[in-house]
């Protein structure tokens, strides 16, 4: 009997327990002295936030990744990154590709689960599709962005840039290796510089539409009406969500820039925004209300089978059309002439109230602790959960309790609060009875 039937793991409890065991392989690699340029090596909570920061794709740190890591610490990041962006099961079928063995059908089932895919038949050809289009688009990228970073710092450490920029834009992860520059800087030094903002831009809208939106692109190309409803959701929500925060950025936050310096920085923050945490801008210089909208964009985060976390973009949507059909009184959620099921509706209500308690209770967990404003709490408590990245300065200057908030923030937001609810439970519970039905008034 192989090991899968003698224990019975379900599929969600072999994706959770493969993130957890990259970080906890990630942070002893990072505890290696070889791996920071400190003597004696990183403490261990220093190497468990950054492993977790890494493999979840967030890019929030505690130590500035250029400055602090070694050119091997630095490798050992950027491999968590592109297992966590691609998926721990994705990485590992990978292995499977190359070694030729055979994938059996309990493998298949994690696979479909892993990516979000509609079915168990033909997740193999779509499992090696994602790879080897993730890789091309990731080297595309580099050769990119090599005519900048080259004649900056030269041929060996320009490629190692190019490289390592073009993953973790790719993956949403949002590490970078400016803090030469000055610690934390992020991509502050190119906010007007079109080819880094431009090749940035693409590689995380194209890392966080999902893996299936991938596969409709290639077998239907611009025939946008032959798209499953999901890749139609995806695309529009997306637009949607880059437009609202480019308006704002271009009309309120920056107001005082010349109109010609704003367009690069405004398109570039609304699309790091959910999903990457790369920043062009001086976060601590937004006011309120975009630091408001910030928050509530970064909670959505990307899209289903993408490198990026948070509640996604579909969730959102479902919410939105369900609130649309009680306004107009209809008794099916419908979309682009197809109906919503009851599931999918149940599910993201599930979900936004998850994200929502965690966000709250977190935030302001972390504000009573380290005696900071809760606004700027939530704002780093956004970040982790939605797996962004974008801070606000105070993540390395927490306390280990408010690190470890994060770091369970981080992990609930890549892995998904559902998958980790059914990894908790072994099967699902049937009932043969139905309770009596009662009238309830809400709102």
């Amino acid at each position: 009997m192989s090991i899968w039937g003698k224990f019975r793991i379900s599929s969600f409890q072999i994706i959770a327990f493969g993130f957890f065991t990259a970080i906890l392989i990630g942070t002893l690699l990072l505890m290696l002295p070889v791996a920071s340029v400190q003597q004696g090596g990183a403490c261990f909570a220093d190497c468990l936030f950054t492993a977790t920061s890494a493999v979840c794709v967030t890019g929030l740190v505690v130590q500035d990744t250029a400055t602090f890591w070694s050119t091997f610490g630095q490798a050992v990041i950027l491999v968590l990154i592109q297992i966590g962006g691609m998926g721990v099961v994705t990485a590992a079928v990978s292995m499977a590709f190359v070694t030729k063995r055979r994938i059996g059908l309990m493998q298949r089932s994690v696979m479909q689960e892993s990516i979000s895919a509609p079915q168990v038949g033909g997740i193999v050809r779509l499992t090696r599709f994602i790879v080897l289009t993730a890789l091309a688009i990731e080297t595309l990228g580099a050769f990119l962005l090599l005519p900048v970073f080259i004649p900056e710092f030269g041929i060996g450490k320009g490629i190692w840039y190019a490289v390592f920029h073009s993953i973790s834009a790719f993956c949403n992860a949002g590490f970078d290796l400016m803090g030469i520059r000055g610690a934390f800087s992020s991509m502050t030094g190119y906010s007007q510089q079109a080819l880094v903002n431009i090749v940035l831009i693409l590689l995380i809208t194209v890392g966080g539409i999902g893996f299936l939106v991938w596969n409709d692109i290639r077998q239907y190309g611009i025939h946008l009406k032959r798209y499953r409803l999901q890749s139609k959701l995806v695309l529009v929500t997306s637009a949607v969500m880059i437009l609202i925060p480019f308006l704002w950025f271009l009309l309120l936050e920056m107001k005082e820039m010349p109109v010609s310096e704003r367009i690069l920085p405004s398109l570039f923050q609304s699309v790091t925004l959910r999903t990457a945490g790369f920043n062009t801008v001086d976060l601590t210089r937004m006011s309120g209300g975009g630091q408001g909208l910030m928050i509530l964009w970064m909670l959505v985060g990307g899209s289903p089978g993408s490198t990026a976390g948070g509640m996604k973009t579909t969730t959102m949507a479902v919410l939105f059309l369900t609130a649309l059909s009680v306004f107009r009184r209809k008794d099916d959620v419908s979309c682009f002439g197809r109906r919503i099921g009851l599931d999918p509706v149940r599910n993201a209500v599930a979900i936004l109230m998850m994200y929502l308690s965690l966000f709250f209770a977190g935030g302001m967990i972390i504000s009573i602790t380290e005696g900071l404003p809760l606004l700027t709490c939530l704002f780093e408590t956004a970040s982790a959960l939605g797996t962004v990245g974008l801070s606000m300065g105070i993540t390395g200057r927490m306390g280990l309790l408010s690190r470890g908030i994060l770091i369970v923030l981080m992990f609930l937001g890549r892995v998904g609060g559902l998958t980790l609810i059914y990894a908790a439970q072994s099967v699902k519970k049937a009932s043969c009875s139905t309770l009596p039905l009662e009238k309830l008034t809400v709102g």
